[in-house]
């Protein structure tokens, strides 16, 4: 069976969270990495048109151009949390299988 998260705190101070897992592990994830990191339908839309047309500059709205913080995370089932973002975006479910592979390692 999968790990799944036993602990989520807030790192004050970090931007970054921390997810201990049934298996003993904790992880370190910082709400950037988190963002990039968001697997929606439309996210990932806007990396392969940036990987298309690299030199394209985006153009940022005052909030998209502020760092990134998580406001909210809310379990969808038991698999995966959905995650809103400071600057509203909200429809990415991070499964458990896909946090593991994000963050590193804390003692």
């Amino acid at each position: 069976m999968d790990p799944t998260p036993v602990e989520l705190k807030k790192l004050e101070g970090e931007n970054a969270l921390l997810i201990g897992w049934d298996d003993g592990q904790r992880r370190r994830y910082t709400y950037g990495e988190l963002r990039k990191a968001c697997p929606c339908v439309t996210c990932r839309n806007e990396k392969k048109q940036a990987a298309a047309d690299p030199v394209k500059l985006p153009i940022l709205t005052p909030l998209e151009a502020q760092p990134v913080q998580v406001d909210k995370m809310s379990l969808a089932g038991n698999y995966a949390y959905r995650i809103t973002f400071s600057d509203g975006h909200n429809t990415g479910l991070f499964t458990f299988e896909h946090l593991r592979e994000l963050g590193e390692v804390v003692e």
